[in-house]
């Protein structure tokens, strides 16, 4: 493995921002702080070997294992869920004590080709997956080990690390639908931190609300010659997607939404009229009333498209069919909810400008139960997120990881 070193330095605390300068100078968060100083060189390795292991949606189970052996290593309690989650802790922790969850997602959109795929040039790592959600999990396995040398806090609560699976594309938040269902672990649980890669000036405390949909137009299908005229699903798909943009295009809202069809097949040859066709819709707003106009304008652009094929054909029918794949909630924190109050004040210290956002990521599940829970961005910096051409840089990434781990404390601090 090549040798990497990060850009470190003392940060200014700016703040004076009472109870805060009292934790800043407490000794496990001096000496957390140590840690992330000392072993930045060791952040950077883990966050290589990390992406080098593929973990698509649905795949994650090699990344979850090496997980797995590195909370372990740490000397913590790991285990693996039925979901295919890695969930950590100290082993000392009591058993009824009151937990923070600070969760990362294990999966990618993209995988690399190979291990060389993933590598760290001109000061920055570049491959599939090393922002999003390489930063997150990077720091997840930093604040891991920082707690397991020494604890964060000597109160009643404990954090809880959590490397989760499903939260990409299709996988439909499922790592953390298992996470929060009604169980002994959950009633625990008192905040949930999500971290989802690399930017520290986004606050995402609502949840925009995400419906997918499978899309399909079916019919006899024939000869592109001999049987001209004959009802086409891939020229009613097509309809389909024209009239729903032409027709959202014409309506405005109040509430911001947006729709994409982002994939569409079907057919064989070039010759031949298609038995079947079929595209994936995603419709997305934080608003529940505009988000269900979206699916009705769906539904009704599938009819209209349906009835102007077969009008058209001169022989065999089409016919239109909608399946919901996927139902991300929604949800909003109250302005005055703790974790909010506390990100606020911890970022004043640092002289952070955040801001808070709308965003569809796996804090929207305990968001939609009314948990507090906020998804923030673990330092450094990135972009290309879901390319071939992902990048991340570490420069100021302990920035991230000293903002995590005040707020964390604040978070154990509130348990009492």
């Amino acid at each position: 493995m090549p040798v990497i070193s990060s850009k470190t330095g003392d940060f200014p605390f700016p703040g004076g921002s009472g109870p805060l300068d009292t934790l800043v100078a407490s000794e496990p968060v001096r000496e957390a702080f140590r840690f992330f100083d000392r072993h930045a060189r060791w952040i950077d390795e883990q966050h290589l070997a990390l992406c080098r292991i593929p973990a698509p949606t649905f795949n994650e189970r090699a990344r979850a294992e090496w997980f797995l052996d590195q909370f372990s290593s740490f000397g913590l309690s790991a285990r693996l869920d039925r979901a295919g989650n890695v969930i950590a802790h100290r082993a000392d922790a009591p058993r009824s004590a009151p937990l923070v969850a600070l969760t990362a997602h294990l999966d990618t959109v993209l995988s690399p080709s190979s291990p060389a795929q993933i590598e760290f040039a001109r000061s920055r790592f570049h491959g599939p997956g090393v922002a999003d959600n390489g930063a997150g999990l990077a720091a997840l396995l930093a604040l891991a080990r920082a707690h397991a040398e020494r604890p964060l806090s000597a109160g009643a609560a404990t954090p809880l690390f959590v490397a989760n699976v499903g939260e990409e594309g299709e996988g439909n938040l499922s790592g953390m639908r298992f996470l929060c269902r009604p169980s002994p672990l959950l009633n625990r649980i008192r905040a949930f931190i999500v971290l989802d890669g690399p930017s520290v000036e986004h606050v995402t405390s609502e949840a925009l609300a995400c419906r997918r949909f499978d899309v399909f137009m079916s019919g006899p299908g024939g000869h592109s010659w001999a049987d001209h005229g004959t009802a086409n699903p891939v020229h009613a798909l097509s309809r389909l997607i024209t009239t729903f943009i032409d027709t959202r295009s014409a309506v405005r809202t109040a509430e911001r939404c947006s729709y994409n069809f982002g994939v569409i097949d079907g057919g064989s040859t070039v010759n031949a009229i298609p038995s079947s066709a079929r595209a994936k819709a995603d419709l997305r707003s934080a608003d529940p009333l505009t988000l269900d106009g979206l699916v009705a304008g769906l539904a009704a652009a599938a009819e209209a498209a349906e009835a102007a094929e077969n009008r058209l054909a001169t022989a065999g029918r089409v016919t239109a069919s909608i399946r919901e794949t996927g139902s991300r909630p929604g949800g909003r924190l109250s302005e005055t909810a703790s974790i909010l109050n506390h990100i606020r004040t911890v970022d004043q210290h640092l002289g952070i400008r955040s801001w808070s956002d709308c965003a569809s990521t796996d804090a929207n599940v305990p968001l939609s139960l009314g948990l507090e829970a906020i998804s923030i961005g673990a330092g450094g910096r990135g972009g290309g997120a879901h390319t071939p051409g992902e990048w991340y840089s570490p420069e100021n990434r302990i920035l991230g990881l000293r903002r995590i781990t005040l707020l964390l404390c604040l978070l154990l601090a509130d348990q009492g």
